[in-house]
């Protein structure tokens, strides 16, 4: 397996250091190496394959940020900078990682095996299925710089906000939260379990436990609306499980 990649710094020093420790870990294939984000947009326009991108934030004309959130489809993103401040930037774009400035082999390297844990995961997950769903009835979303494997059968429901989905398992303490749309969401889910009861909220049919004019109670007491545009279809579907004498 080999991961093609491509680094970008503008400062000529940081480049070729970066350059180096690629070169020195197996799995990683250098495709190209670039001194601006402009130099690497046109390499990528080009229709070069890039799988990982180790990428400077601040850069001039075009940062490293910016950059990245012009692609349609970005690689697995790690940030090298000289400020702790981008953090939450680099999450917000799901960067892998990020590795502060002056940083050592041992932080690559570090950096790089979570590039191929995920290359590895999204590898196996596209053999299975495009769609990132495994024959296993589960799905793989990233999240906090990881992949994560979530069983369908778990989730109670799956709540929009803004750009970020939560979701939220049975067998997690905390949401899930993951840069995905709904719309995609409930491509991905089995429609014969789930069903979107308002723009913001997509429930397991199977964790419902009562259900008035306008909300569903699901099964660990929470309340969600059901919105206007979807009261219908939803109630449509509990007519076909309702019982009458």
């Amino acid at each position: 397996m080999m991961i093609k990649c491509i680094a970008i710094d503008d400062e000529p020093l940081a480049l070729k250091k970066l350059v180096s420790y690629i070169d020195k870990i197996p799995y990683l294939e250098l495709v190209a190496q670039c001194q601006s984000a402009i130099e690497a947009q046109q390499a990528i326009n080009d229709g070069m394959t890039v799988d990982a991108m180790f990428i400077d934030i601040n850069m001039p004309d075009l940062n490293g940020l910016d950059f990245v959130k012009t692609l349609q489809q970005p690689p697995l993103i790690v940030f090298t900078t000289a400020y702790t401040d981008y953090a939450l930037e680099g999450y917000k774009v799901n960067a892998v990682d990020y590795i502060l400035k002056p940083y050592s082999f041992n932080d690559f390297e570090r950096a790089a095996d979570k590039i191929k844990n995920q290359f590895e995961l999204m590898q196996q997950a596209t053999t299975n299925d495009i769609s990132m769903v495994d024959d296993d009835d589960a799905i793989f979303v990233k999240s906090d710089y990881k992949i994560v494997r979530i069983a369908t059968n778990s989730i109670r429901y799956v709540e929009a906000m803004s750009e970020y989905l939560r979701i939220f398992s049975d067998d997690y303490p905390k949401p899930i939260m993951v840069l995905l749309s709904m719309k995609k969401m409930e491509e991905h889910l089995p429609g014969n379990r789930f069903m979107r009861i308002h723009r913001s909220y997509i429930i397991n049919l199977k964790k419902i436990r009562e259900v008035s004019k306008n909300h569903v109670t699901l099964s660990e007491d929470i309340s969600l609306p059901i919105g206007d545009i979807y009261k219908d279809g939803f109630f449509d579907y509990l007519n076909t499980k309702f019982l009458t004498k």
